[in-house]
């Protein structure tokens, strides 16, 4: 995983920089978010690693898209068929969206609890993570009833274990100590 990442990188620079310049940065993550669904599918996966020449690959698979892509989304699309990288383009979504939350100080958070929270529990949630965090928040509830009490917070590679079953074990190595 990894490796695509690595690869995908700069690639989504590219496309995030030219994006940000033309202003379009939704247009090109819709585009993206095209592209890479026709490269996940069976088929075309298929295509794509079969010994199809650069030229038929890139060839087919703009045909596939159709519409869909600009006259630069293309210009990505023929560059990474050149470099054999068109299997890439989930990650360079991937990337692209990273680069974009980064632009727009905006983090996704997974809060997972034991129960349901109300939209005015969201809402003063989310206006303190983004205090502490200084980024807009994009909260991704959701509930796991063996969790006892309390919530989970990830943002990124920040954990906040606010669960009843964290506190008991806390409180327990502390007690062994």
């Amino acid at each position: 995983m990894s490796e695509l990442t690595t690869v995908a990188r700069p690639y989504a620079k590219a496309a995030f920089d030219f994006a940000l310049q033309q202003g379009a940065l939704d247009k090109w993550a819709e585009m993206l978010s095209f592209a890479a669904s026709v490269a996940k599918d069976d088929r075309m996966a298929s295509f794509l690693s079969s010994s199809a020449t650069v030229g038929r690959t890139s060839e087919v698979f703009i045909g596939v898209c159709g519409d869909a892509l600009t006259e630069q989304a293309q210009n990505l699309i023929k560059v990474m068929a050149e470099n054999e990288r068109l299997t890439a383009l989930p990650a360079v979504l991937e990337q692209f969206n990273v680069l974009r939350a980064d632009y727009e100080k905006e983090i996704v958070v997974d809060v997972t609890g034991a129960v349901e929270m109300s939209d005015a529990q969201q809402a003063e949630l989310s206006k303190a993570l983004e205090a502490r965090l200084q980024r807009k928040i994009k909260l991704n509830c959701s509930v796991d009833a063996s969790m006892i009490g309390g919530l989970t917070i990830q943002a990124g590679d920040t954990v906040i274990d606010g669960s009843l079953r964290g506190k008991l074990e806390r409180l327990a190595y502390a007690l062994q100590s």
